[in-house]
């Protein structure tokens, strides 16, 4: 079991800095075509701040899949 959340954990570290660039860029030009103008700093930082959010939950619960898949349920034996 501690096996299995350690290498949650560790997919997710290594999935959460590409992933919340990737939920950024996505998220300020949506943001930008809806506004129709180029956002300003204030912006950008709370764009980054609701991108890390967003990561964060992603990551865990991609990496959780995918060791699930791959390493089977935890405590099965």
């Amino acid at each position: 079991m501690l096996n299995f959340i350690l290498w949650v954990l560790l997919l997710a570290a290594l999935l959460f800095w590409p992933m919340s660039k990737l939920v950024f860029v996505l998220s300020v030009r949506r943001l930008q075509r809806k506004l129709a103008r180029a956002l300003d700093e204030k912006e950008m930082a709370g764009q980054m701040n609701r991108a890390r959010v967003i990561s964060v939950f992603l990551s865990l619960l991609f990496s959780y899949l995918y060791n699930l898949s791959t390493i089977g349920i935890p405590g099965s034996g």
